[in-house]
């Protein structure tokens, strides 16, 4: 090989090496993410407002992204053994958490919830927020918050009521409650909404906090009796239901919502054609319909929007958590 040859020749393995160096490492490179089916957890049981939820965005979000998104829910500890699940999990956009409110509330909570939501997980939108309903087995002889808290009163340590596990907003709300109508009730936790909603339909338990999309039919039925709504203004899903704040328990406000975290180190490209994906199916008319219907109100954004809106929330869930003195060791 002659030298001029040769200079052409390692001149080309240079740039070779060069542009191998300069090329994007994460799996999102070549546009090949994703390749393989999405493993969606949820960390309550099926039935429940987050599955049903998170159920709507996968079947949507499959066709939208190239590949089918498979549920896995994985309940109990309020939550945390489905955070658990996505935070433990590898980082390359395979595992989403659909991510409840409680991912702001349980590290006030628990002494020890098992992972660090900013250290674990990264935020990659919103997705929606809902009002919890106050809802009563209508063999109760109540028609009103007000009555509620008569007979609470008249009957100290007799009412019980579900909450769809410790922690969770069911719970929250609940307490909330107790704490600003005075009235002492007896807490029975379950391992999602489905459980405790057919507990209540029973009788086994007097009351029981839920979210909108999951009660509704419930209510319809005549299942059960809806007393109020814990947002501060009613649900357009339901109009004929008053807030609690204006039924008796001024200035009660509690909104759910829900968002899609993956793990922490996730590729920022990954993230992105998520965020992308899922802001694509949330801002279908059909979709928006379709929620709007079950009282819930589209909450997408970016994932550092997501981000910094739950570290307001985490600081505003810490002084609430306090106040009323919730702790679970």
């Amino acid at each position: 090989m002659s030298s001029n040859t040769r200079t052409r020749a390692l001149a080309t393995l240079a740039a070779a090496v060069a542009l191998t160096a300069l090329a994007p490492t994460s799996a999102f490179a070549d546009d090949s993410f994703p390749s393989k089916p999405i493993r969606f957890v949820v960390p309550f049981s099926a039935g429940g407002t987050t599955s049903i939820l998170a159920r709507a965005l996968g079947e949507r979000l499959g066709p939208v992204i190239g590949q089918p998104i498979v549920i896995e829910n994985k309940p109990g500890a309020g939550g945390n053994i489905g955070i658990q699940v996505v935070a433990n999990s590898k980082a390359d956009g395979y595992t989403m958490l659909m991510g409840p409110i409680g991912l702001a509330i349980n590290p006030s909570l628990y002494a020890n919830p098992g992972y660090d939501v900013a250290k674990d997980l990264a935020p990659v939108t919103l997705y929606g927020g809902v009002p919890n309903v106050l809802n009563v087995n209508p063999d109760l002889p109540v028609k009103t918050v007000a009555e509620l808290i008569d007979y609470a009163k008249a009957n100290p340590g007799k009412l019980s009521y579900a909450s769809n596990g410790n922690g969770t907003s069911s719970h929250l709300a609940a307490e909330m409650l107790k704490t600003t109508a005075g009235i002492d009730m007896l807490h029975i936790p379950y391992k999602g909404g489905a459980p405790a909603m057919k507990d209540l339909i029973g009788g086994q338990v007097q009351l029981h906090f839920d979210q909108m999309p999951a009660v509704k039919p419930q209510i319809e039925a005549g299942r059960v009796r809806a007393l109020g709504v814990s947002s501060a203004k009613r649900s357009s899903a339901a109009p004929d239901i008053p807030s609690l704040s204006e039924n008796g328990l001024p200035g009660f406000d509690m909104t759910v919502w829900f968002g899609v975290m993956v793990p922490a180190g996730t590729p920022e490209p990954i993230i992105d054609k998520l965020n992308a994906s899922i802001r694509k199916v949330l801002s279908d008319e059909e979709f928006r319909a379709w929620l709007v219907e079950r009282g819930v109100e589209t909450m997408d954004g970016t994932p550092a929007e997501f981000g910094s809106f739950l570290k307001t929330e985490s600081e505003r869930w810490s002084k609430v958590i306090k106040q009323a003195d919730v702790r679970i060791d």
